[in-house]
């Protein structure tokens, strides 16, 4: 399970809903992510960390958000 990713989603206020509709993906494929099951694409990630600078969290990385 990616908790970084789950904590920071809805740190910014976002549903697993929302956030599989920002990325044109179902809410069961970013669930699958979101835990672990499958990974996110390379788009993905960089889709998640440019959402999360635009609701001020700044000087992340994808690093930070996925693999620190």
């Amino acid at each position: 399970m990616n908790n970084k990713v789950s904590n920071y989603r809805r740190y910014i206020g976002l549903t697993q809903n929302q956030m599989a509709n920002n990325l044109k993906i179902s809410v069961t494929a970013y669930r699958n992510k979101e835990r672990g099951i499958t990974p996110f694409k390379d788009s993905e990630k960089v889709f998640i960390k440019n959402k999360l600078i635009e609701n001020g969290i700044k000087d992340i990385t994808i690093d930070d958000i996925f693999f620190n």
